[in-house]
């Protein structure tokens, strides 16, 4: 006979939410950060060794000893049983009871005990063992079970790694409790499988608040009480450093220049603090400290909602960074800023006796040590301009993913013979001796896209290279030169730190961009290069510095006495491909772009653009109506009297 209930899908108050698991998966953890964020509308439903006071004795004795060894499994089951079932009877006094250990977790304790106890070695065995103890209380458990909503939280799908996880955090382990949490892990996924709980959600690798948002996003459709996420998207830099190591300034940067929300420490844990009854949140242990504080964040980014890149500062105590890492794991990043001594005292405004001071409170903290769980540690004994390009780094990181890119052979361009010859000859001098003497070499503008006119196009090539290859690469490029036949090389070279640090033009932007999407296939590149790759929306905001450039660049061409026709055409064009991508239509060569920009300008004639690669006259006319489609995005209101 099944003890299982009907799941109900209506949602009544209070509501019950029954955590189970295998030891060490989190359990008690996840229903004290609900219970916290829930507030006054929690209640948590307290231990069951406090519901029924046969457990004084069996503490007394050794709890494994009585479980294990000396009490009779007759014993064993009814103890349990009525310890369930006296905490289910229990009157609600919030909104939201969450209670660790659900009914189906009792049967599924009392079977992994029996097959320990009995040597039972097949699963059904232990199960049907198990519900012939339960038989006397089965009508009580099943209405206790259809109170609750259930939730399974799973170390793993495979059941040797769950058990393996659960035992790593055990420091002492002995051959019983080994087979128990072998035969545990065993039920609760046969229970699972048979739909004993409304959720199962597997733990994994994940870290603490990864989980936390699984469960609320599971809990909100019940109900409302229980806020639809935790921290979901949310990117958290936290700043660590000893006094006026620049922890505000970096925190002020990264607000300024890459739209942080910037929060501090002691707010966020301080409010959560009040809201929790907490008198004094620096007497707690520091663990809970880190909950605090992440339950401040979570509050605030909720109310925040648009948020979703936050700074924190300062950290100050080792233990919480720990704690918060684990909580958080690859949603934060702890970034620790060095600096000596003497440039602190240079940059207080109190006097080196004040840094002195504080150093010492933040050092009786483990402020210092906050720097051995950093993920980035940043040398801030040098310039600003140091400082900013490696939180650019930093911030960058995230919103631009490393990606490896793709190449093509020489040949598939559709260039010149000539041209050919000189790319491979190129490719041969800087990339097969050891180390190469470039990271990567992409053809870039129209000889990248089959586009190439001879006569009208340049050879556009884009390298990364370390400096220290710039003699090497020089020499290729001058023994070669002959090689282009008067076509005009037109050469970029950045290093990879440049990139990964945004340090670029708009125009090299878009071409990482593209490198990035795949849309440009670079002709070289070192095995295992990667190269950042610009989001759409940064790459189309960065082109209105593009677009502002070749405006000014088409005036002072159509200042000329005789402007320089192709130059005129191609900035032209350049603008109109600017304005186009505005509207989400990216054309890569310049006659596309002109065509479909034309299309939309009933007043341009249908033979404007060709004729404005020969015509000065006519480039002059195409000049102009671009630029003042550029113009009139800048009209501003007339005024009123």
């Amino acid at each position: 006979m099944s003890i299982a209930p009907e799941h109900s899908h209506t949602t009544t108050r209070p509501v019950t939410i029954a955590f189970s698991g295998p030891d060490n998966v989190g359990k008690t953890k996840q229903i004290g950060i609900l219970a916290r964020r829930v507030g006054p509308a929690a209640q948590a439903t307290g231990r069951l060794d406090d519901c029924d006071p046969r457990w004084d004795t069996i503490k007394a004795m050794g709890m494994g000893t009585w479980w294990f060894e000396r009490g009779s499994i007759g014993e064993v089951a009814d103890v349990l049983a009525h310890s369930y079932l006296e905490r289910s009877r229990r009157a609600a006094t919030a909104a939201v009871r969450l209670m660790d250990r659900g009914i189906p977790m009792l049967e599924a304790s009392l079977a992994a005990t029996v097959a320990v106890r009995e040597r039972l070695l097949s699963v059904e065995e232990a199960a049907d063992r198990a519900r012939v103890l339960l038989e006397p209380f089965a009508a009580d458990l099943r209405a206790a079970e259809a109170a609750e909503h259930g939730i399974v939280l799973l170390h793993d799908e495979d059941l040797v790694i769950g058990t393996a996880r659960s035992l790593s955090h055990e420091h002492h382990v002995t051959p019983t409790y080994a087979d128990y949490q072998r035969h545990l892990h065993l039920h609760l996924h046969r229970l699972a499988d048979e739909g004993r709980w409304a959720t199962t959600i597997v733990v994994g690798e994940r870290r603490v608040m990864a989980v936390q948002d699984e469960i609320r996003r599971h809990l909100h459709p019940l109900t409302p009480l229980v806020p639809s996420g935790a921290l979901a998207g949310v990117r958290v830099v936290a700043l660590g450093g000893m006094s006026e190591s620049g922890k505000s300034t970096a925190g002020e940067y990264l607000r300024t220049r890459h739209e942080y929300a910037r929060l501090k420490i002691g707010y966020l844990i301080e409010d959560a603090a009040h809201r929790a009854g907490i008198a004094d949140p620096y007497g707690i242990p520091a663990v809970v400290r880190a909950e605090l504080l992440v339950d401040g964040l979570d509050r605030y980014c909720a109310a925040h909602h648009f948020l979703d890149q936050v700074t924190i500062e300062s950290l100050h105590d080792q233990d919480a960074t720990a704690e918060l890492r684990r909580m958080l794991g690859s949603q934060l990043n702890v970034v620790y800023l060095d600096a000596s001594p003497e440039v602190r005292a240079e940059r207080g405004t109190a006097g080196p006796d004040d840094v002195v001071e504080r150093d010492a409170v933040k050092a009786r903290r483990g402020a210092a040590q906050v720097a051995s769980l950093a993920h980035e540690v940043i040398d801030n004994n040098g310039s600003r301009l140091h400082l900013e390009r490696r939180l650019d780094g930093i911030a960058l990181a995230h919103r631009w993913p490393l990606r490896e890119p793709t190449t093509v052979p020489v040949n598939a361009l559709g260039l010149p013979v000539h041209l050919e010859s000189y790319l491979s000859e190129l490719l041969d001098r800087t990339t097969l001796q050891q180390p190469p003497v470039i990271d990567l070499l992409a053809v870039t503008g129209s000889g990248a896209r089959g586009k190439y006119q001879h006569g009208w196009s340049d050879l556009d090539v884009f390298v990364v290279a370390d400096q220290d290859s710039t003699p090497k690469l020089r020499q290729a490029l001058a023994e070669l030169e002959a090689e282009l036949g008067g076509v005009k090389l037109g050469l970029t070279v950045l290093t990879s730190d440049e990139c990964r640090t945004g340090a670029v033009t708009s125009r090299l932007l878009h071409v990482l961009a593209l490198i990035g999407s795949g849309a440009l296939a670079p002709l070289w590149c070192r095995p295992g290069l990667a190269l950042p790759a610009p989001d759409a929306a940064t790459d189309i905001a960065a082109s209105v510095e593009a677009g502002v450039q070749a405006a000014v660049e088409i005036r002072r061409q159509l200042l000329k006495g005789a402007p320089d026709l192709r130059a005129l055409f191609k900035i032209t064009a350049l603008l109109a491909k600017v304005m186009l991508r505005f509207e989400g239509t990216e054309c890569s060569s310049d006659d596309d772009a002109l065509a479909v920009f034309l299309e939309r300008d009933p007043a341009a004639g249908a033979a404007l653009r060709r004729e404005a690669r020969e015509d000065r006259d006519r480039a002059v006319e195409l000049a102009t109506t671009v630029l003042g489609h550029w113009l009139a995005t800048f009209a501003l209101p007339t005024s009123r009297a």
